[in-house]
């Protein structure tokens, strides 16, 4: 270590449950991390590492049953802390990014106020000098227009722009040890390359860090030593260049395989069948495919919509908000493309740019102030609402954020019961049926149809988004981040996944991330936004190869690359 330790961890074991069924989701668990070192547990989702860093605040969570033969932090034993104590120690002493910013923020409390918290608990400012403060924070951590972020509230930014908030509130007051639950996870490249950096520089400073993340290439950046954890065991520990250039343990060899950037464009990155073709069309009911032809018939096109035509075309998209400080800002400014059937667009851009209002634009939720969507010929605008409506079905979006886009009251059978109502699926065997396959499609147990999705980690609950979207048998997806919250052997599924489904039923995406090595593995072409606009369009190795515009390549020389893996013919190698 490149100091003293600054936290101890000896046989630490972390169940849930009642005492006649309880389950271990931490089973005797030992690390230390040194000032100025980073520890990074990696790991798949529900492998217990989320739960590890919750635990070394106090934050475990209710029914938690925590024993550990050792729990320390700067020589004081957690174990015997108070709430009081906790209160403390949580912002001042250890800072903590958690993964989901959305519900970590307040809801009914502006970012600024948000951020000013630890400082009024923990610093002895007056209130100018705070305010001052919280707008150097998000100046630090990349917010552009600090002042009228802090005037919003954490619903009115994207997730990129609350992850950023959400750290600036962890770094406030200067903690001694930062726990990072997936910082970067929300954030696009050249913004995640920035928050890397100062993660590094909090490091160098003598901070301990303890890095909680499914991006390899992330961990390369930072971390000293990787522990890689499965079913709540760490199976493997050991310098970061060990782990990652020689892996010793098969899991890990597995994880570093998923690596999309490892792997030509449209290759098989998850082991094992994905899903039998049976079960893909399973889930898809005579009669949809025509669907939208028979509500298209009711306007005329307004195009050709010829078989050459595009499924998706966009025209000359635009459309303006007004800011809490009442400036009107333009987000959305002449955006236009077209997606052929059974083909990919991928659509890139730092948080902020316009992808996901031009998406939503797209699905129909949002009005464009200028310019015209297309749908197989036909002028969305010109549909009859009822018909919109019943077309739209053939339109679904798996969001970014799945938690937001869920009833907290529903369980997971509820919520896709919702969706395969609203596709007029039968109530009852065939109902259940139906809701069983779409969770077998995605590699979730049925026994989480009870579960709400609350109790799911971030990548189980992404996966439900996805199943949900399903449900409808859509002809077209647009993804939002669909595999931002998910490890990267999931991710690998789910790819596979998604690739699966276009060839087997043609389906059609739009496909918006940050996550560069993501899009260029499953994006035919591409388009790259900047403040609303579209810098660059062109197919997607074309553009990977050779990019044209300055921001497109400042956007791929920020992402971060694993160089040091040995990989023989497409497979890791020892």
């Amino acid at each position: 270590m490149s100091g003293s330790a600054l936290l101890r961890v000896e046989h630490l074991d972390v169940s849930f449950g009642a005492a006649h069924a309880r389950k271990h989701v931490v089973k005797d668990v030992s690390f230390t991390v040194g000032r100025g070192e980073c520890l990074a547990l990696v790991g798949e989702s529900g492998s217990g590492k989320s739960v590890t860093a919750r635990t070394l605040i106090g934050l475990t969570g209710q029914g938690a049953q925590v024993t550990a033969e050792r729990l320390e932090f700067d020589g004081h034993d957690l174990r015997r802390f108070s709430e009081r104590d906790w209160r403390r120690t949580r912002g001042a002493k250890i800072g903590f990014v958690l993964q989901d910013a959305l519900a970590s923020l307040d809801a009914l409390r502006k970012v600024g106020a948000e951020i000013a918290e630890p400082l009024r608990a923990h610093a002895r400012l007056t209130r100018r000098e705070r305010d001052a403060e919280v707008l150097r924070l998000l100046e630090l951590v990349g917010v552009p227009a600090p002042e009228v972020r802090a005037a919003q509230y954490p619903h009115q930014l994207s997730g990129g722009l609350r992850q950023r908030a959400l750290i600036a509130s962890a770094i406030a007051v200067d903690p001694h040890f930062l726990i990072a639950d997936e910082p970067t996870t929300a954030l696009d490249a050249t913004i995640a390359a920035r928050i890397i950096g100062l993660l590094g520089e909090l490091k160098a400073a003598d901070r301990g860090m303890l890095l909680v993340s499914h991006d390899l290439a992330v961990v390369a950046a930072l971390a000293d030593r990787i522990a890689v954890m499965r079913q709540g065991e760490i199976v493997e520990e050991g310098p970061a260049a060990e782990v990652l250039a020689d892996p010793r343990h098969p899991y890990t060899r597995d994880l570093l395989a998923a690596v999309p950037s490892l792997h030509p464009r449209g290759a098989r990155l998850s082991r094992g069948p994905v899903i039998s073709v049976d079960r893909l069309r399973a889930v898809r009911r005579d009669g949809d495919a025509a669907r939208v032809a028979d509500v298209s018939s009711e306007v005329a096109p307004t195009t050709d919509a010829g078989a050459s035509s595009p499924v998706i075309r966009a025209e000359g998209l635009t459309k303006s908000y007004v800011g809490p400080d009442r400036v009107t800002r333009t987000v959305v400014d002449g955006v236009g493309f077209e997606v052929a059937a059974g083909r990919t667009l991928g659509i890139v851009g730092e948080s902020g740019s316009g992808k996901t209002t031009t998406a939503r634009i797209v699905l129909g939720v949002e009005t464009a102030d200028a310019g015209r969507v297309f749908w197989k010929g036909t002028d969305w605008t010109l549909l009859p609402a009822d018909a919109r409506r019943t077309a739209r079905r053939s339109l679904q979006a798996v969001y970014q954020d799945p938690l937001a886009s869920f009833d907290p009251r529903y369980t997971v059978g509820a919520v896709l019961g919702e969706a395969l109502e609203a596709a007029e699926v039968p109530r009852g065997s065939e109902r259940a049926d139906q809701a069983a396959a779409l969770l077998d499609l995605v590699r979730l147990p049925t026994e989480l149809l009870r579960r709400r999705p609350i109790e799911l980690s971030g990548g189980q609950r992404q996966r439900v988004a996805i199943a949900r979207a399903l449900a409808a048998s859509p002809e077209v997806l647009v993804c939002d981040e669909p595999v931002s919250a998910l490890d990267v052997s999931v991710q690998a599924q789910v790819l596979d996944l998604l690739a699966a489904l276009q060839e087997e039923l043609g389906l059609t995406y739009l496909f918006i991330s940050h996550d560069l090595s993501v899009v260029h593995h499953i994006s035919d072409s591409l388009i790259v936004m900047k403040d609303g606009v579209i810098v660059e369009h062109g197919d997607a190795d074309a553009v990977f190869a050779d990019p044209r515009d300055p921001y497109t390549r400042e956007l791929l020389a920020a992402v971060p690359r694993l160089t040091t893996i040995p990989l023989t013919n497409g497979v890791l190698t020892r």
